[in-house]
């Protein structure tokens, strides 16, 4: 399982550990991601998606269809 939001196409950035004396070390910022079920009322069928936390909110504001349409169209749904 890849660690991308498939509503908002978010993915794990790269940045550093900086230490008290500012030293850098590489480290991976992931993302908030959550394995969850919708239920999609217009196809009458339960769809499991990797969503984040921005992404919830965006389903929760636009709706699933709609969120759905606009993630097809970027192209963050892998199926």
């Amino acid at each position: 399982m890849s660690k991308i939001c498939q509503i908002t196409g978010k993915r794990a950035m790269v940045g550093n550990n900086v230490s008290h004396s500012n030293r850098k070390t590489k480290r991976k910022f992931n993302v908030n991601l959550f394995r969850k079920k919708f239920f999609w009322v217009e196809e009458d069928v339960w769809i499991s998606l990797n969503v984040s936390a921005a992404g919830l909110r965006t389903i929760n504001k636009v709706g699933l269809d709609a969120a759905l349409k606009t993630a097809a169209g970027k192209g963050y749904l892998n199926a």
